[in-house]
């Protein structure tokens, strides 16, 4: 049974000093720091795009919801607005706060967010949502909408397919339905994070696995029946295995912004959404 405040105090608790800007509780724990940092300035442009489609008045009030360890926040503060964090998980605000960083921090369910309705000029969320059981997520982009005001905005990167125990992806589509049934209006879309070429490379070192899985009776260094030297010869398998994926993720980000305007949505991992709340809508 996948329990979420546990798995994110315990990413907190067991990742936070593993890189200097706290990536690794946030994005891809036993991933590489020059991989996540990959991942976030693939998002951070992202981000950039979708934030210039909701025409921020200067200094606006902004909520982060499920902000981790303030890299958003960071962002905003950098841009001249006023934004206040959120996340259910002591741990990361404890990680935010050890930053300096200089702005208002809750401790909350993003299900039942302690604000008065109508209190920001955007609400945004960042591969927070898609880690809430499906059966919840309409309450929390709900709650999203009542703390807006008329006018105000959402911006989303969420996961569009994908599987594990702690995520729960919804194709573009489903996302909008979803989001429009709460009454907001769709602003702008797009996909995020493609990464053709790291995708490939993946999926042949997954084949390579499985051929050799069937040739060696399912014995795989790190097993059982693991030869003498086997944790050198994992060791060293997985530092070639990051190599690789640093070269095609290099081509991948290099070539992403063609693959963005000739590829569907859906080849995407994840999906940038950019929510309107229309004049009148509580």
């Amino acid at each position: 049974m996948y329990a979420w405040k546990d798995y994110w105090a315990n990413l907190a608790r067991s990742y936070g000093s593993v890189d200097p800007e706290s990536f690794a509780p946030v994005l891809h724990p036993d991933a590489p720091t020059w991989f996540n940092s990959t991942i976030d300035r693939m998002q951070e442009e992202s981000w950039r795009r979708g934030l210039s489609r909701c025409r921020l008045i200067d200094h606006a009030s902004v909520l982060d919801i499920g902000c981790g360890t303030g890299r958003w926040l960071r962002r905003y503060l950098q841009l001249g607005h006023r934004p206040v964090g959120l996340d259910a998980t002591q741990g990361m605000l404890r990680l935010t706060t050890a930053t300096g960083l200089a702005c208002p921090l809750i401790v909350a369910h993003a299900q039942r967010l302690p604000f008065r309705d109508s209190s920001f000029e955007l609400a945004s969320a960042v591969t927070v949502v898609q880690h809430i059981p499906s059966s919840d997520q309409r309450d929390v982009l709900k709650e999203m909408v009542r703390v807006l005001r008329p006018g105000g905005h959402l911006i989303l990167i969420e996961l569009i397919r994908g599987k594990a125990p702690h995520i729960f992806p919804r194709s573009c589509k489903n996302w909008v339905e979803t989001a429009t049934s709460v009454g907001l209006s769709v602003v702008y879309t797009e996909g995020q994070e493609y990464l053709l070429f790291d995708q490939a490379f993946v999926k042949f070192v997954q084949a390579l696995l499985r051929l050799a899985r069937n040739r060696s009776g399912s014995v795989l260094p790190g097993q059982d029946g693991t030869p003498a030297g086997g944790a050198k010869y994992k060791s060293a398998g997985k530092s070639l295995y990051w190599s690789g994926r640093r070269i095609s993720c290099k081509l991948s980000e290099w070539v992403e912004p063609l693959v963005r305007r000739i590829c569907p949505s859906s080849w995407a991992t994840h999906g940038l959404f950019v929510f309107l709340k229309k004049n009148g809508i509580e």
